[in-house]
């Protein structure tokens, strides 16, 4: 039953990356997060319930990490091609599989190892292949922003199998939902402040200084201004890049919808007595799947065939795990 529950996670988990890679189109990361995450703590509303404090301090630490790896995640998903994004996060499993056998002694079947090791192949040719794709510079920082959300990424994962144990499912997607959509809207907010104080410094730059003995003059020298002026459209560049507007779309909401449905599978699934926490990390890294069509179709990314060709690794991997489990 955990099997299918992650499987369905994972199907749900690619089209999910496929809207967000849309959404970003008219809207910032951040925003995106933010209202992303609001509407799923609103769908989540009726599973509010009341625990103890250290539940919520857990949980608590659970958002913080969450909160790390999305940001960091959506911010590479911006600068790399959504199949290299899909292929650099398959490497989190990795970690998953071995912390999972030390910190929590799982044993896996030979066709479990087999299914693995099948999967984790296919994900490190797929990242050998996806290297050539975007700039150099996009690809540098990219990775380094995909790093950081890998590893915490990791660390979430590890320690949802730690909490779950305890908590209810729902118990812990709610309240997990409502502290992360409270320290985005701080990041946000910061992020606000320390715009407008960059914009109210540029502007006092442009009004000139009161000096009694110069006089009124506004010039030094051989009657050239003292600042440096900003033309109209130079202006209109800086504003736009350094302030995140908020566009409303539809796509918002699909995110929102797939990101806690896919969410809950998982929970569930890893809620399971016999769920294997290594087992269900690389089915659910088997969304590559799903964003590879999108990818293809939807985004007209190339280097396809040599992708094409690793994917067939990672369905006979996960064919593997689905017998094996």
């Amino acid at each position: 039953m955990w099997t299918l529950l992650a499987v369905l996670s994972a199907v749900l988990l690619g089209l999910y990356d496929v809207a967000k890679k849309t959404a970003l189109k008219k809207n910032g990361v951040l925003t995106v997060l933010l209202v992303a995450t609001a509407l799923s703590t609103l769908f989540l509303a009726p599973f509010f319930r009341l625990g103890p404090a250290s539940d919520y301090l857990k949980l608590a630490l659970k958002a913080v990490l969450v909160t790390a790896s999305w940001i960091s995640g959506m911010i590479g998903l911006k600068l790399l091609p959504l199949t290299t994004v899909s292929t650099i996060k398959g490497s989190r499993p990795v970690f998953v599989v071995l912390f999972s056998i030390i910190l929590f002694g799982e044993h896996l079947n030979w066709m479990q190892w087999a299914g693995i090791a099948l999967a984790l192949t296919a994900l490190y040719l797929l990242g050998r292949t996806s290297r050539r794709d975007g700039t150099v510079k996009a690809r540098r920082t990219g990775f380094i922003w995909m790093g950081v959300s890998v590893l915490t990424g990791v660390a979430s994962a590890l320690y949802d199998k730690h909490i779950i144990a305890g908590m209810e499912p729902l118990f812990v997607q709610s309240w997990t939902n409502l502290f992360i959509t409270v320290l985005l809207g701080v990041c946000i907010l910061v992020r606000s402040i320390a715009v407008s104080g960059c914009t109210s410094r540029n502007f006092a730059s442009l009004i000139p200084p009161t000096d009694k003995s110069a006089g009124p003059s506004r010039s030094h020298g051989h009657g050239r201004p003292w600042f440096r002026e900003v033309q109209p459209e130079t202006a209109a560049r800086q504003d736009a890049n350094s302030a995140e507007g908020f566009r409303w779309d539809w796509t918002l909401l699909l995110v929102a919808v797939l990101i806690t449905a896919a969410d809950m599978l998982y929970f569930f699934a890893l809620k399971q007595p016999d769920a294997l926490l290594s087992v269900i990390s690389v089915i659910r890294r088997g969304s590559v799947l799903v964003t590879f069509v999108c990818g293809a179709i939807v985004f007209k990314e190339g280097n396809l065939r040599a992708k094409g060709l690793n994917m067939l690794l990672m369905v006979a991997g996960i064919a593997l795990l689905l017998i094996g489990s």
